[in-house]
């Protein structure tokens, strides 16, 4: 019966960790649809921005209350991780709490820990449900989360309360195993665990195989319920859990108001100044694009900004134009990039290339209304917290929006006429431009 649970819970392994490679490397492929962008300088600073921003979450704590219970949820991620270690251990080897016998002092200590910090888990999750679900805040009542994101923040929460459960519930079957010298769990005795005690209360009064068959299903659903988690990550706007990380490393790390010209439009602004230092020959064949229309116009950063949102609407309430009524949401331009990186991910997946799909992302899934809304402001920038850069993109959509549909308000076309013929905005000869000192 042993060996079967250790050939059943390899199986189990093999499984989870294939399926969850094969979806990782599909989105992989997908964030290296964009452009080529070398990110390679300031690695002091890149490390930094990981540690404060990725690990320390320094951005969460503009908001203490909600950044202290997001730590808790954090902390018992990362450092439950621990414990499944230990039950990954148990199940190849079909031993039973394998590191007590190791670090008999320590070990009661380190799962009283995870018990603390699953109670807290359990708590905070309830409190997001609550604040997500009836609270009346605006930015989880958007347009954007109706359907299947709301759906999916709530299902990450519920799923933290049953895992959490499982663990304590098969924490209290175990404590009262071992009280009653049942093998193997009296073997190396682990002293009371605090927190499951008072769930051990709900099992008072079972027979000793009820029992055994408590801790072994709930062990089990434990375990299982991760490898379902794990393979729920990347269908999931929780997948930030892991992309947040690179993420941070690679943020861009020029001042926020800097915007990223074109060369090859800012030789030409030169070449109208200094006309003697154009080419006298031209390339014919050779077409630029300017700005981006679709997924493979943007850069391989921006897919992973896509893939790294949490949803969590902090960009869109920062945002004024979102604020003052408009249709701007950079949570949305976020999201939209996403799923249209998915589509055309899925697209290759059926028919071994891109088959043109007569969509792309400007249009069909942002519309020049959006853009337009824009102020360029960098509030968006500013509030996340996982160092998402939604304005980059939008820069970028409508940048080609003005440059290849030749589409602008008409007074930004009015503006740019200027520009061209008399090198400023107004619309009067640079002889003329300094008339009002006479005055």
């Amino acid at each position: 019966m042993e060996i079967l649970q250790q050939i059943l819970f390899l199986l189990s392994i093999a499984v989870s960790v294939g399926l969850f490679s094969k979806k990782i490397k599909q989105i992989r492929r997908n964030i290296f649809l964009g452009q080529p962008e070398v990110i390679n300088d300031h690695y002091i600073k890149r490390w930094k921005n990981v540690l404060l921003l990725a690990f320390g979450q320094k951005k969460m704590f503009k908001n203490l209350t909600v950044a202290f219970l997001h730590l808790f949820i954090y902390l018992g991620f990362i450092i439950i991780n621990i414990e499944i270690f230990e039950i990954i251990i148990d199940g190849i080897t079909g031993s039973h709490r394998i590191f007590a016998p190791y670090i008999p002092a320590l070990y009661p200590l380190l799962i009283n820990s995870f018990e603390f910090l699953a109670a807290s888990v359990i708590i905070v999750c309830v409190i997001f449900l609550i604040r997500r679900n009836i609270l009346p805040i605006l930015r989880f009542k958007s347009n954007e989360l109706k359907g299947w994101p709301s759906k999916d923040a709530n299902l990450i929460l519920l799923i933290e309360i049953i895992l959490m459960s499982l663990f304590l519930s098969m924490n209290a079957a175990d404590s009262m195993l071992q009280q009653a010298n049942q093998e193997p769990y009296s073997l190396h005795k682990t002293g009371p665990f605090l927190i499951s005690s008072y769930v051990s209360i709900l099992f008072s009064g079972c027979p000793i195989h009820v029992l055994i068959f408590l801790e072994r299903i709930c062990w089990w659903l434990h375990i299982l319920g991760i490898f379902i988690f794990l393979n729920y990550l990347p269908w999931s706007k929780h997948l930030h859990i892991l992309l947040a990380f690179p993420n941070a490393f690679y943020a861009r790390l020029t001042p926020q108001g800097k915007i990223h010209n074109m060369p090859t439009v800012q030789q030409e602004v030169l070449y109208s100044f200094q006309p003697e230092l154009a080419p006298t020959q031209t390339d014919s064949t050779s077409h630029l694009k300017f700005g981006a229309k679709d997924i493979q116009d943007l850069s391989w950063k921006n897919i992973l900004d896509a893939y790294t949102c949490t949803e969590c609407g902090r960009c869109s309430s920062a945002c004024p134009a979102n604020q003052t009524g408009k249709l701007l949401s950079p949570r949305k331009i976020m999201m939209n990039t996403r799923d249209r990186a998915e589509e055309i991910g899925n697209n290759i997946d059926k028919n071994g290339s891109f088959t043109d799909d007569s969509k792309s992302l400007l249009f069909d899934y942002i519309t020049e209304e959006e853009l337009r809304a824009c102020t360029t402001c960098n509030a968006c920038v500013e509030e996340c917290p996982v160092s998402i850069n939604p304005l980059d993109i939008i820069i970028q959509l409508r940048r080609y929006l003005v440059m290849e549909q030749s589409s602008a308000p008409s007074e930004w076309t009015a503006m740019f006429t200027n520009v061209e013929n008399n090198f400023a905005p107004w619309k009067f000869s640079p002889d003329d431009r300094i008339n009002w000192t006479k005055e």
